[in-house]
């Protein structure tokens, strides 16, 4: 089954590459979406793909990678309204 959701994931993960490392581990996983950094610190990501491989992601995103501090990762759910076509960087 296709899950989308939207992770936010807040602590020192801006400015560290927390990005790229996403968009690595997505292309990885083969998960669709995006990564932003927001306005508050915060890192935006939207992930498109099969639940357990949501899933795996979700718990790399919860360490991040060792150029950052990831303090907390919030999860919610999203529309599978279309499919999304690659992972990209904002």
């Amino acid at each position: 089954m296709i899950r989308k959701v939207k992770i936010l994931v807040s602590g020192r993960v801006q400015g560290v590459y927390f990005r790229l490392f996403t968009h690595n581990k997505a292309k990885h996983f083969a998960i669709k979406g995006s990564a932003k950094n927001l306005s508050d610190g915060r890192v935006e990501i939207i992930a498109e793909a099969e639940d357990i491989v949501i899933e795996k992601f979700i718990k790399w995103c919860r360490k991040g990678p060792i150029t950052a501090r990831v303090d907390h990762v919030e999860v919610s759910e999203l529309e599978h309204d279309e499919l999304l076509t690659d992972f990209e960087i904002q």
